[in-house]
């Protein structure tokens, strides 16, 4: 019997519908994934709480449930979809798209947080995989980032197709926002849709400016 299922349904239900997610295959994927796999046993506990949680023995962190759920409900998600989450630790984001029926990816440079990523991507029998290296350009239909960057992460933009979709959280603290790019003629615009917050992202932090 699964012990966190009653959780994950309150997750879905108290949580995700009242922060405006309301796709029912994003849902569904929130209400099948289990979250407690994607986070150390000894942390299983906060899987469902509406916080970030930060993975021990990494750089990276799983986002609050439901700022990635509205992330990834913004990017309009088909199924056969080529999608990728950047930074998403231990790939949590990738295996609700994943649930979706898209053909998700994880890139995930940080070697500890991949190691999880394999692990609980296994034992959830998820079919997202994740990247050896850096992927193909051009190869993407959405990209979510997995966690907050202090500057735009225009190294990303060269992945999406042409029409493809990136989300990102810009910002820290209560000045962070949702952005969403889209790219079209080659070219790549943006615009704010939500406020949020998350843990940042060390490779999209703004460098320090010299101080006379």
């Amino acid at each position: 019997m699964d012990s966190f299922a009653p959780l994950r349904r309150m997750m879905v239900d108290c949580q995700l519908r009242t922060y405006d997610v309301t796709d029912r295959a994003v849902l569904a994927a929130a209400d099948e994934v289990a979250r407690e796999a994607f986070m150390p046993a000894s942390l299983s506990h906060l899987a469902y709480l509406d916080q970030a949680v930060a993975l021990p023995g990494t750089g990276r962190a799983l986002m609050a449930p439901m700022v990635v759920a509205r992330m990834i409900q913004t990017l309009e998600l088909q199924p056969g979809d080529q999608a990728l989450e950047y930074g998403g630790g231990s790939g949590y984001g990738a295996a609700l798209m994943s649930a979706m029926g898209a053909q998700a990816t994880l890139w995930e440079p940080d070697e500890a947080a991949r190691a999880m990523a394999e692990s609980a991507l296994a034992a959830t029998g998820s079919a997202a995989a994740i990247a050896g290296g850096r992927p193909t350009s051009e190869a993407f239909d959405a990209i979510v980032v997995g966690g907050a960057c202090e500057t735009q992460p225009e190294m990303l933009f060269a992945l999406l197709r042409d029409g493809g979709r990136l989300i990102a959280i810009e910002g820290s603290g209560r000045a962070a926002r949702v952005m969403l790019y889209q790219k079209s003629g080659g070219k790549v615009s943006g615009r704010p849709v939500f406020d949020a917050a998350a843990p940042a992202l060390a490779e999209f932090a703004r460098k320090p400016a010299f101080v006379f």
